[in-house]
């Protein structure tokens, strides 16, 4: 049936209805010095929004969401709520914790397409600003100084603007019409994006650091790690599988036996998308157990109620192939070692015969590699991400970084990105009118 596809991935949380957000945030209990507030990276005045709520308040309730996060919407989607938020409720140490995701998602889909409207704009200060890339941290960093009167144009080199929000994130979470909604809010700020532009082919450092006083980067990471195992070219591209999910979910070439290489967020995104487009096993590879996995636990909870398999301690090792045809995925079993500087054990050789796990077709969601160009940019990296310092200048003066490029240090995440540009922003604004941040110590 047409359409079925994009049903099968709908937005897996219908939206509140009125009653249920009134009955809902009725019961917060309006902390003060609310454990959610401090919770939330973008530092929302969480009992502030659901308190307006309460009131019917709903564009009181999107515009104080609106001046921590402007990315608001998408956050509220894609947030790990029950890591961040809602896990520190009080609420939910005895009874149920609010859900703030849905009532932040509520306030902020009332507005529709006029989030614009309720932000104040400064005068324009006749300075202007290059952001390259459009995902969360270049959207967070371009909207919030267009709001303090910059000119501000982004630069993406996809055709759609929003990074992983439009096309790495799966639709079960955040449909691509809610990242673009966005977008267009944005533009209505004022912020001009220029889609197929990207750095070291048709737009060059130089030309932005001369035309611009200030740049932003975030041009997050890089394509999908390469495994370096025989076979890898029939293995198809997490990232891509996810995107055409989204895209064109239609035109899908889903395999019966699938196995996705992986054990994090996006290796169970690509999991459900396989599941849930048609196919009959899907099972999910990884080299160390349960405890080292990179996934959220409740992603990895909700990923076995849909009926995805595991295989821990093992190591994909080849592609079994008969011709062009993928027919299986070649494993050696693992062992665990001492824990490495992340803290997790290091997966080793067991030693045993290697095993082959039957499969028409096989996804990997390994992780990115970090950004490419930094060091052709002449940028100064740590552990190959982009080296900034508090305020988020690179060793360029002038020009500034975040998001995902620089995450050397923890994890990265949506909301991260969108602290980065709210971050950098200040830092660029005090640089543009002439005043001195004071210096964090250390």
């Amino acid at each position: 049936m047409p359409g079925s596809e994009t049903k099968r991935l709908a937005e897996q949380l219908p939206p509140l209805s009125p009653q249920e957000a009134l009955v809902e945030s009725n019961r917060c209990l309006y902390c003060y010095d609310a454990p959610c507030t401090h919770a939330c990276p973008t530092h929302i005045d969480i009992p502030r929004f659901i308190k307006k709520i309460s009131t019917d308040n709903l564009t009181g309730s999107a515009r104080t969401i609106l001046e921590a996060n402007l990315l608001g919407a998408t956050c509220a989607r894609v947030c790990p709520v029950q890591e961040l938020c809602e896990g520190a409720c009080v609420l939910g140490h005895e009874h149920k914790p609010i859900m703030i995701g849905r009532l932040q998602r509520y306030a902020m889909d009332h507005m529709d397409n006029d989030h614009a409207a309720v932000i104040t704009k400064a005068p324009a200060s006749g300075k202007s600003v290059a952001v390259v890339g459009s995902g969360p941290a270049g959207l967070s960093c371009a909207g919030e100084l267009a709001r303090r009167g910059h000119s501000v144009t982004v630069f993406e080199k996809r055709p759609l603007a929003g990074g992983l929000s439009t096309y790495g994130i799966i639709a079960l979470r955040e449909p691509i019409e809610a990242s673009l909604q966005e977008v267009r809010m944005l533009e209505r700020l004022g912020v001009r994006i220029e889609a197929g532009m990207e750095l070291g082919s048709n737009l060059a450092l130089a030309d932005l650091r001369t035309k611009f006083e200030a740049v932003f980067l975030g041009p997050g990471l890089g394509a999908t790690q390469v495994m370096g195992i025989p076979g890898e070219e029939l293995i198809v591209d997490g990232l891509e599988y996810i995107e055409q999910s989204k895209l064109n979910p239609a035109g899908m070439t889903i395999g019966r036996n699938v196995v996705v290489i992986g054990a994090g967020n996006t290796a169970i995104d690509c999991a459900t998308v396989a599941k849930r487009l048609g196919a009959e096993q899907v099972t999910m590879v990884y080299r160390r157990t349960e405890k080292e996995m990179s996934a959220y636990p409740h992603e990895y909870d909700f990923v076995k109620k849909e009926g995805v398999a595991f295989r821990f301690l093992a190591q994909p090792v080849r592609v079994v192939v008969d011709g062009q045809r993928v027919t299986g995925l070649a494993c050696a079993h693992m062992t665990l070692g001492a824990p490495d500087s992340s803290g997790r054990r290091v997966a080793q050789f067991a030693g045993s015969p290697e095993f082959v796990i039957p499969a028409d077709q096989v996804v990997k969601a390994v992780g990115q590699q970090k950004p490419s160009l930094a060091q052709a940019l002449g940028l100064e990296v740590n552990r190959g991400f982009i080296k900034v310092n508090v305020d988020f200048e690179t060793n360029l003066p002038g020009v500034f970084a975040g998001g995902d490029c620089i995450r050397a240090k923890n994890s990265a995440s949506t909301v991260m990105a969108v602290q980065d540009g709210k971050l950098a922003t200040a830092a660029i604004h005090n640089r543009l009118m002439n005043r001195s941040l004071v210096k964090k110590n250390g």
